[in-house]
């Protein structure tokens, strides 16, 4: 779908299948209000006569749609409420509603009008940040799960959104920056679709090697550098809590790292590990029965990684980057990992295994090990590692544990800036001491309590001092039912957070 702003008198370049006017409750209030946003008297008084009869308000996100029967060019005009003074959480969230309503029209071209107000941006939101917000919620809003059947795919519908000021020609001064916000969202939101894709995909077309060479494409494609390291290499390196958490599968795993230097003479690199679990039974520890389809997605921190490796590679921002991606298929065998077993991670530490359903904080062990080998100076991993963080924030908000204030604050932030909200978890040495055992230096289970917070500092022992934040979406990657500007099923969670890490928004 290709997005644009384009400028001249929006009562002369009506032919598209719909127009999209933005309202507010307290427009539609005023008197002889133009509620469908001018573009014809009788239009504007059918919309003044829904208020009145209270079938619309134009709270924020509420749509309606009406048929222009002659009236206009276009076939319908879609009324989408806003906030008074929205931020870009508020304009992407309105952006999403206009997919929802456009996807129920069929439409392929539409054009979304912007009055002076919204053209500007909004309460603490520059153009710029404004037309990447709405891109982010129009293309991500149009998103749903690519299902495979017999008849194949059909095309989306939408092929075109045009931005058309309401102001005509004096908008003319904005246009860089909201040429600029659409490149950017449309760039991000890519990065996402192609992190739920990658997430959405069955288990038996997502092994390691696959995804490995999924990561190699990606590479190629934005000239990366990328080096897989097979279960041979793995073995010579040590990495015994990837090879243990894989030796039950038939499918070999996989440690994959991506280089990504855009600031040659900077000593900082960045450690981006993400969990690449590309199908969880729990092992020997099985899951229940019910519900196990949804372990597609425990390599949803693989995919927001390499999501954002995409968005980085488009951008090229002045950073230095090291991915990491171990993955690995964690199955009962005659061969799979015990309770009651004792590993040697890469870094040496040996580990007891409890359960072997807390697999993904074992590969991530080496995965940090990884990335700090190879130069990363501060890390972020992103892991669906827990169910426990569910309890306490639900699939609202990611759950973070971190040993830095400041990274810690660097990150939360990102996260406000995509509409993706982190709360940190207390990491009290008390917490540590749960995992203390007897039979090695450590445990990979703490016990039911404080779960997600144990599970994260198990993986914050092998950051090695090093500033780092750990970043549970057991919640957020995936959904039972949609969302806003968040699909039902894989959602990329903290893809967009990760880009802004690398390249802010201003």
């Amino acid at each position: 779908m290709s997005l644009q702003i384009t400028y001249g008198n929006p009562k002369h370049e009506m032919e598209a299948d719909a127009l999209v006017v933005f309202v507010t409750e307290a427009g539609l209030s005023e008197e002889n209000a133009q509620a469908a946003g001018g573009l014809h008297p009788q239009l504007d008084a059918a919309v003044r006569q829904l208020r009145e009869r209270g079938l619309y308000h134009g709270k924020p996100e509420e749509l309606y749609t009406l048929p222009t029967v002659g009236l206009l060019p276009t076939p319908f005009v879609v009324c989408v409420g806003l906030a008074a003074e929205p931020d870009a959480d508020g304009l992407r969230s309105a952006a999403a509603a206009v997919a929802r309503g456009v996807r129920s029209l069929k439409a392929r071209h539409i054009r979304l009008l912007l009055p002076e107000w919204l053209l500007t941006g909004g309460a603490g939101c520059e153009p710029q940040a404004a037309a990447q917000a709405m891109s982010e919620g129009l293309i991500l809003g149009l998103h749903s799960r690519e299902a495979i059947r017999r008849e194949g795919k059909e095309a989306d519908a939408l092929e075109s959104a045009a931005f058309v000021p309401q102001s005509g020609q004096e908008a003319l001064g904005l246009a860089a920056a909201w040429e600029a916000g659409l490149r950017r969202g449309t760039i991000f939101a890519d990065g996402v679709c192609y992190a739920r894709e990658l997430t959405n995909r069955p288990g038996n077309l997502l092994t390691p090697e696959q995804l490995a060479e999924e990561a190699e494409q990606l590479a190629a494609e934005l000239e990366l550098e990328c080096e897989v390291l097979d279960e041979w290499s793995a073995a010579e390196q040590g990495m015994g809590g990837l090879l243990g958490v894989g030796q039950g599968s038939a499918h070999p795993p996989r440690m994959i790292v991506l280089h990504y230097q855009g600031a040659p003479d900077d000593k900082t690199v960045w450690g981006w590990v993400g969990k690449g679990i590309t199908f969880d039974t729990g092992g020997i520890s099985l899951k229940k029965a019910a519900g196990m389809e949804e372990m597609i997605s425990d390599m949803g921190g693989a995919a927001a990684v390499l999501g954002a490796m995409r968005i980085v590679g488009k951008l090229r921002p002045a950073i230095n980057i090291v991915a990491v991606v171990p993955t690995a298929e964690n199955m009962p065998s005659d061969r799979a990992l015990k309770p009651g077993d004792v590993i040697t991670t890469m870094s040496g530490r040996t580990v007891e295994v409890v359960n072997t359903d807390a697999e993904g904080r074992l590969v991530l062990a080496d995965g940090l090990t990884t990335a700090i080998q190879r130069g990363a100076t501060q890390l972020v991993d992103v892991a669906t590692l827990t169910g426990a963080v569910m309890v306490a924030l639900g699939d609202v908000a990611t759950g973070a544990v971190s040993n830095h204030p400041g990274l810690m604050e660097t990150v939360r932030q990102a996260g406000e800036r995509s509409g993706e909200p982190i709360w940190e978890l207390p990491s009290y040495p008390v917490y540590r001491r749960q995992l203390d055992s007897d039979a090695a230096d450590m445990k990979n289970v703490g016990g039911r309590l404080a779960g997600t917070i144990t599970g994260g500092l198990f993986i914050g022992t092998f950051a090695e001092e090093l500033p780092w934040v750990h970043l549970d979406i057991g919640g957020t990657a995936w959904l039972s039912k949609g969302r806003g500007w968040e699909g039902k099923g894989a959602t990329g969670a903290m893809t967009r957070t990760l880009a802004e890490l690398a390249s802010p928004s201003r």
